[in-house]
């Protein structure tokens, strides 16, 4: 414990006996917004980010130890350890200098050294290394024996085997991987065969994409996420090679200094080994090592973007409980409608034709007209694909009885969730294209109950996320979801399975007993109805019951996010003030003169009755703004309709490290780079603007071939 607690504050910086303490509530299998929310006393009141860092970290410790152990263990079954090297890998804090530790005694493939130690040629390689030996070709004479043919092969084995001490030496090691970290570059030719992509347009396309890296060179350590990541897919997709390279005669130099001693036949040789276990063994391996590392980097930073743009997404704006009407858009097949009743319910589905080839627009608006009157529809969400501009304008031109607002739905993954086992479970006796446009409805209701149906992944936000590392990409998002579902909470009673999934503490599996819970015992009327559900135990209801919400419950704090374990602090509360619970909630002014000094325990200290009396004022109160009707320039429909200079309504669609990109209404989203987001220095991008934001740019540049603009954010 008190390593893995060093190891940890070393790297975050965070107070000691916060780490301790929230180690121990890890290692007790408490959530991450469960320690978060409701264990501020003992953490110190560390957020989310934080508590993950901590979690991270651990895991980072535990899997060098498990490295450790397992190295200790292969060492000693070979008879090969010694205290000083057991020593050494114990002390050791990092997985690069243990593998280092551990290179000399790994039980390699037929290697060249291998062979010349087979062929007796070890002894040889001592006596040049000792760098002492006068006439070193009588002396290499003595091992021309077996299949040693010759003095030259002798000499020849004798420097494998010297090669190969030279690149197991820890310091030289170390020393040009700073050399690569300080001064690596990268550099990019394009392959001449892929270059002339005359012969197929998709190739000739993927080309242009990939046209800037044809010939480009970089320092590795400076080079931003997003290209590294561009580089390295072109490289795959065989477009261009790509080179590490640094100073190889200073590199050189280096080694030779550390190793030559004399000025003999020795020094010779041990030079020409130096060259050979520098060119074939240390620099291939170790600039793809830092080409790794650089990778590992990318792929953090890229990770990073998409779990803020996820965030971002997951906590959109929800218009709420309102009846919809849903519209798949489409020309030849038709647009598909749906009706949705405020609980997001399918009550209806048809397909109209108001586009080409058929043009039955007339048709079309009455019967939206008629759908909207019979289903008292209050909103319209038209998916953002193909037709959907023409949908729109012809959705406006509806005249509704009732005031009914019409709305652009991102449509990101739709089809992803239309085809999965959830949607299948769902709607068993509709086909792709009903369940695609409910799930469009559904995302105006509430994006983060129907997104959290869908892999993150196919949502639509950030970039190379098929690059990155998949596992590490899974895992950060994963997070960003179960963070984002506690942070809003969750109705019990018309949860789906997916969105139960994520609250914490709860998971797939339990998540399916209390809808199947659900389904058969019918609503939760209380929290303590949840502790009936199957499977569910004690300490799942601790980590879980706070987030989980209970509308009209006969004990208002179900429908809260007070913690059941501060129930009775609540009632005794109440009882000191003469009033009862409910009599308490959104009574602000009786809520702000209670003396919190008095109900503070063992447990519960200020920070978590500051927060309960926070919650008490605004109960179940969502965190997110409501959705806000928006509408692009309809005269813009096309890349060709664009001019510089123009300014237009957008909607940040994306953001990167580079910049943000925006919808202004068309098939090709514009981007603002960061240079174009302030006058000033911009840090982080996310501090100018956030996604689904409505803004206004200007156009700077259009590129109709490339199919690329250039906007900038307009004040």
């Amino acid at each position: 414990m008190l390593g893995q607690l060093k190891y940890i504050i070393s790297h975050t910086q965070l107070p000691e006996q916060s780490v301790k303490n929230t180690i121990q509530l890890l290692d007790e299998d408490c959530t991450i917004p469960f320690i978060s929310r409701y264990r501020k006393e003992r953490t110190g009141n560390l957020d989310e980010v934080q508590i993950g860092e901590i979690v991270k970290f651990k895991e980072q410790f535990e899997a060098l130890q498990k490295r450790k152990k397992s190295i200790l263990k292969t060492l000693e079954e070979q008879e090969l350890l010694t205290l000083e090297l057991q020593q050494k890998i114990e002390a050791t804090q990092d997985l690069t200098t243990l593998e280092d530790l551990y290179l000399p005694y790994k039980k390699s493939r037929k290697t060249k050294a291998e062979k010349a130690r087979q062929n007796g040629l070890e002894p040889l390689a001592k006596i040049i290394m000792s760098q002492n030996a006068n006439d070193l070709e009588s002396i290499a004479l003595r091992y021309v024996k077996g299949k040693v043919n010759s003095i030259d092969d002798a000499l020849e084995g004798a420097r494998h085997i010297i090669a190969e001490w030279i690149n197991e030496r820890t310091d030289i090691r170390t020393n040009i991987r700073h050399q690569l970290e300080r001064f690596a570059m990268i550099s990019t030719k394009v392959v001449k065969a892929k270059a002339d992509t005359s012969t197929a347009l998709s190739a000739s396309e993927k080309a242009q994409k990939f046209r800037d890296y044809f010939d480009w060179e970089e320092s590795l350590s400076r080079i931003p996420s997003h290209r590294l990541l561009a580089i390295l897919r072109a490289e795959s997709e065989s477009f261009i090679r790509v080179k590490i390279s640094i100073d190889d005669d200073r590199a050189l130099g280096n080694i030779e200094r550390r190793i030559i001693k004399s000025n003999n036949a020795c020094a010779e040789h041990i030079q020409i080994a130096i060259q050979d276990a520098y060119k074939r063994l240390l620099f291939p391996s170790l600039s793809n090592e830092a080409l790794q590392i650089a990778k590992d980097k990318a792929d953090e930073s890229a990770i990073t973007v998409f779990a803020k743009n996820l965030k971002q997404l997951l906590l959109g704006s929800p218009l709420g409980e309102k009846r919809i009407l849903a519209i798949d858009p489409g020309f030849r097949t038709g647009c598909k409608v749906v009706c949705l009743d405020a609980q997001g319910q399918l009550k209806y589905n048809e397909t109209i034709y108001p586009h080409p080839p058929k043009n039955d627009s007339i048709a079309a608006m009455k019967k939206i007209s008629s759908l909207a009157d019979a289903y008292k529809i209050e909103a319209i969400a038209i998916g953002n694909g193909t037709a959907s501009r023409e949908t729109e304008a012809l959705i406006r031109k509806v005249h509704f009885k009732n005031n009914v607002q019409v709305f652009v739905v991102s449509e990101a993954g739709a089809s992803i969730y239309s085809a999965s086992k959830i949607a299948r479970e769902e709607f068993p006796n509709y086909d792709v294209t009903v369940r695609g446009s409910v799930s469009i409805g559904r995302r105006l209701q509430d994006p983060l109950a129907e997104l959290v149906k869908i892999d993150a992944k196919s949502i639509g936000v950030g970039q190379y996320q098929h690059d990155v590392d998949q596992a590490k990409l899974q895992k950060e998002l994963d997070v960003v979801v179960e963070n984002c579902v506690n942070a809003v909470g969750v109705n019990i009673n018309t949860a789906s399975k997916s969105l139960l999934s994520y609250v914490s503490g709860i998971g797939p599996k339990l998540a399916e007993n209390i809808f199947n819970f659900r389904n058969e015992k019918g609503i939760f009327t209380s929290r303590n109805d949840i502790k009936k559900v199957p499977r569910l135990g004690a300490k799942a209801f601790e980590q879980g019951a706070a987030f989980l919400r209970i509308k009209n419950a006969k004990n208002p704090l179900d429908d809260s996010a007070v913690h059941p374990e501060s129930y009775v602090i609540i009632a005794k509360m109440a009882k000191d003030l003469g009033k009862s619970v409910a009599e308490l909630i959104r009574n602000k002014d009786v809520l702000q003169k209670i003396d919190l000094k008095k109900y503070c325990t063992e447990f519960i200290g200020l920070l978590t009755l500051e927060d309960i009396i926070k919650e008490l004022e605004k109960p179940g109160l969502d965190i997110r703004e409501q959705a806000k009707v928006f509408t692009f320039n309809q005269n813009i429909k096309t890349i060709n309709d664009l001019k510089e200079g123009q300014l237009l309504p957008g909607i940040v669609n994306n953001i990167t490290n580079f910049g943000c990109f925006v919808d202004v209404g068309i098939k090709e989203s514009g981007l603002i780079h960061v240079s174009n987001l302030s006058d000033s220095f911009v840090k982080d991008v996310n501090e100018h603007v956030s996604l689904h934001q409505q803004i206004i740019v200007k156009v700077l540049e259009v590129d109709v071939p490339r199919k690329r603009i250039q906007l900038k954010l307009h004040k």
